[in-house]
């Protein structure tokens, strides 16, 4: 891994809009000083900047030597992970896996569908989910026993797309005893990823909004569309008259 450290001349930015790398060095607007990690996340701003670009092209090619997963000594992009909710103890692993890029072709046989033409269409189609629900989908079929916490980008090529999946191992007594994570350990987590219940899940979802504009996305559509297309005929119930407990006998 390579690390860059950059110094400015005099270490203070003017108070104007950035306009490149150069908040990125020092920033002291307002008596406000920049963490490491502030650092890093305004370093990963600028992806299009010499430095990143050049970076990248160097991990890309690591990446592309190593498995298509695997698992990492440590995160590629700290802040981003801490963000997410991986923290550096007992308990957490990071796996790094790369999912081939391009949209979805439909499975018939030599590119014939029988049925309405309408379904005619072979290519140019688009999945309906992300590739980084499908990196948590295989990152979780390969590792049963963990759970799936989040995930984020950390590069792409012509080819491929990089993911790091954070994953929490529910039997550790680490995480079981930690109180901020241990609600992963419930039964209801297990396979999170497959059913929608992840960032990038909830995204593919609709949920990432509210208002009346998204009124039938919740609980899901599937579920408020059956809420909506059936017909509950309340019937008149007669309630029966309350049961007189005979006390002769205990007299």
């Amino acid at each position: 891994q390579f690390f860059f450290f950059f110094q400015a001349e005099d270490g203070i930015r003017d108070v104007e809009r950035s306009r490149g790398l150069g908040d990125v060095y020092k920033r002291q607007v307002h008596g406000i000083l920049m963490g490491a990690y502030k650092y890093l996340e305004e370093l990963w701003k600028k992806k299009q900047s010499d430095i990143m670009r050049f970076l990248l092209r160097l991990r890309t090619w690591e990446y592309r030597q190593l498995p298509v997963m695997h698992r990492c000594t440590r995160p590629s992009r700290p802040d981003k992970a801490r963000r997410l909710g991986f923290k550096q103890k007992q308990g957490y692993v990071v796996y790094r896996i790369r999912v081939r890029r391009g949209g979805r072709k439909r499975p018939v046989p030599k590119g014939k569908v029988t049925g309405k033409p309408k379904y005619q269409g072979i290519n140019k189609l688009k999945y309906q989910r992300s590739l980084r629900t499908v990196a948590e989908e295989r990152c979780g079929k390969k590792m049963p026993e963990l759970r799936v916490l989040n995930s984020y980008w950390v590069g792409q090529d012509s080819t491929y797309k990089f993911f790091e999946v954070i994953l929490v191992d529910p039997n550790h007594t680490t995480i079981r005893r930690d109180a901020r994570i241990n609600w992963i350990c419930q039964p209801a987590m297990k396979h999170r990823e497959i059913r929608g219940l992840t960032s990038a899940g909830k995204k593919h979802r609709g949920l990432r909004r509210k208002g009346h504009m998204d009124n039938k996305n919740r609980p899901s559509r599937k579920a408020n569309w059956k809420r909506r297309n059936h017909v509950v005929l309340h019937r008149y119930r007669q309630i029966p008259p309350p049961k007189i407990l005979d006390t002769s006998k205990y007299q």
